[in-house]
């Protein structure tokens, strides 16, 4: 029992329901229902062939935090030494070949979706998975460019569910393609928004991870530019993630969008002002720590805000 456990903290579990829900809610709240409503024949991906991608980003995803913790072992032994699970519980050989293997099925998955779909998803899937690798070894202690590589990561996630059902259907301004059209502009808007979050939950990582990080030498931004610096870095995002969504919810209300509206103001943008408020006094690691927590919620409503879609579009 104590391995099970272990293993699915590994692979950080609630991360990986966070993938699995953004996927599905995107797919059936807003591919399904602009599907059904569409003139033209616009194809769509069986059931099997959503599973298999689906499946596919987990075990990158898992591989990916597997390879992440193999590496990290000597930063974790400062920064969280009470949550460590390789070689305190599970041995670093078993952790590099449950990588291997979590990571092939998860290429395999992919060249099934491929052949039903576009190669252009399993050319994606492989390069993530190398980045994965290199982030863990390199780019993680670099300054920005492992905070860049997993927010555009985390993008990919929703991306890679408009370029599944784009099959033959290029975005171009013709009203044949008015759907997909629609379809992309969406994509683009929530794989924009978990590219913010994503890289501001980044930094406010790394200023919780500093100690540990600066020991081992890492350049994370805090460490190069300072916290203050960093401080200003993720309040511009948060500001420009809040303006964004204002501007979004004031063009939804032209459509009587009135509940999809306060329920965004309420649980998204008024929640990121918080954490902007929040990230002016915090000093503490357990402040960065709770700002961190914060973000991940944030993530969690701005997901959920796909099921809007599903009844607005029926």
């Amino acid at each position: 029992m104590t391995l099970i456990k272990a293993f699915f903290r590994l692979i950080r579990w609630p991360n990986l329901v966070f993938i699995v829900l953004t996927q599905c809610l995107f797919y059936f709240c807003i591919i399904q229902p602009n599907l059904l409503l569409s003139h033209s024949a616009l194809p769509g991906i069986t059931t099997g062939i959503f599973v298999l991608m689906v499946a596919a980003s987990v075990c990158i995803a898992a591989g990916g935090y597997i390879i992440n913790d193999y590496f990290d072992i000597n930063i974790d032994q400062v920064n969280k030494p009470n949550k460590m699970v390789v070689e305190k519980i599970i041995k670093r050989r078993w952790a590099i070949f449950l990588h291997l293997l979590i990571t092939t099925a998860g290429v395999i998955c992919s060249f099934f979706v491929a052949m039903q779909t576009t190669i252009i998803i399993f050319i994606v899937n492989i390069a993530c998975t190398l980045l994965l690798w290199f982030y863990s070894t390199t780019f993680k202690k670099k300054l920005l460019s492992g905070n860049i590589i997993i927010a555009v990561l985390t993008a990919w996630t929703i991306l890679v569910l408009y370029f599944a059902v784009n099959t033959g259907f290029p975005v171009i301004e013709n009203s044949g393609n008015v759907t997909m059209q629609r379809i992309f502009k969406l994509a683009v808007i929530y794989a924009g928004f978990a590219f913010i979050i994503s890289l501001i939950r980044e930094v406010i990582k790394d200023m919780e991870d500093m100690k540990g990080d600066a020991r081992y030498n890492c350049k994370t931004m805090p460490i190069v530019w300072g916290i203050p610096t960093s401080k200003v870095f993720v309040a511009v995002w948060l500001i420009v993630l809040v303006g964004a969504l204002i501007i979004i919810q004031f063009y939804v209300l032209q459509f009587g969008w009135w509940l999809s509206a306060a329920y965004c103001f309420i649980l998204i943008i008024l929640p990121l002002l918080v954490i902007l408020k929040k990230l002016y006094t915090a000093k503490l690691t357990a402040d960065y720590h709770q700002l961190s927590t914060l973000v991940k919620l944030v993530v969690l409503t701005g997901i959920l805000s796909m099921i809007f879609f599903k009844f607005y579009t029926a």
